[in-house]
């Protein structure tokens, strides 16, 4: 063998050791620039993905450059307040959401759009929720906990968990703080066997009538005002016309009175 052939073949194998290592290298350290600030990124190889921890890193919104090969993303106990439309749009891999021990008050109709294919598991407990859209969670598939909210039962909430029958499981952990029944306040959302949404139109309704019957009345009484006023006027000026002296009559007319006579 010669001294060529010696030397590529003890540096063909060695150049491939060293670009599997450089391999599984990338493959299980994600770059630092992809890892949000005050998070900790680490490579899933059985996912195929990150998992992205920010758990207690003070956050007051969702960071907004996270990886997009995102499988378990953790914002747990930190201090976000909403979670804007499309949030989360462009997570194709995300998997499981974790949003609990926040202070979110209310979720719009796209808070979660992008990821309703993909994610299994949503977090949302122990927050300031009240209302949400009442399309926020019509297209998930998803597990949501969402328990330990002060909720608000109206028609919109009615609306929203209509639509998660395969969530049953967190339908019944959802007390009213709050609702538009005063007997329904402390007690679990399904003991609301009312529909919201019709007393909702209904008081509208009424609240509508109540409206137009004030305007009509007040229509009426400017009218009858109106119509006083006039009569009113009209009599002071008569009244001032009386007031007026008589027209004294000239000497020439008395003397021409008395020639007739």
């Amino acid at each position: 063998m010669t001294a060529l052939e010696l030397w590529l073949s003890r540096s063909i194998p060695a150049c491939l050791l060293l670009q599997s290592l450089v391999l599984i290298m990338v493959l299980i350290l994600p770059s630092s620039g992809m890892c949000p600030r005050g998070c900790n990124c680490q490579r899933d190889l059985h996912l195929h993905g990150l998992n992205v921890s920010c758990s207690q890193s003070r956050l007051k919104e969702i960071p907004p450059s996270l990886p997009v090969d995102t499988v378990l993303l953790r914002l747990d106990h930190n201090q976000i307040g909403s979670v804007p439309d499309q949030a989360f749009h462009g997570l194709w891999l995300l998997r499981e959401l974790n949003l609990s021990y926040n202070t979110v008050e209310t979720l719009g109709d796209g808070a979660f759009t992008g990821i309703e294919a993909t994610l299994q598991v949503l977090d949302l407990s122990h927050n300031r929720i009240t209302s949400v859209h009442k399309d926020a969670f019509s297209r998930l598939k998803a597990r949501v906990i969402m328990d330990d909210n002060p909720w608000h039962c109206d028609c919109s909430l009615q609306q929203a968990l209509g639509g998660m029958a395969h969530n049953h499981e967190t339908t019944t952990r959802v007390l009213c703080r709050s609702s538009e029944l005063r007997d329904q306040e402390g007690r679990p959302f399904l003991a609301v066997a009312t529909d919201l949404c019709n007393i909702t139109k209904r008081t509208t309704d009424y609240a509508m009538l109540v409206t137009m019957f004030c305007w009509f009345a007040m229509v009426i009484a400017y009218v009858v005002y109106y119509v006083r006023q006039n009569q009113e006027d009209a009599r002071r000026h008569l009244e001032y016309l009386k007031s007026l002296p008589s027209k004294p009559k000239k000497p020439d007319e008395a003397d021409d009175i008395s020639t007739v006579v």
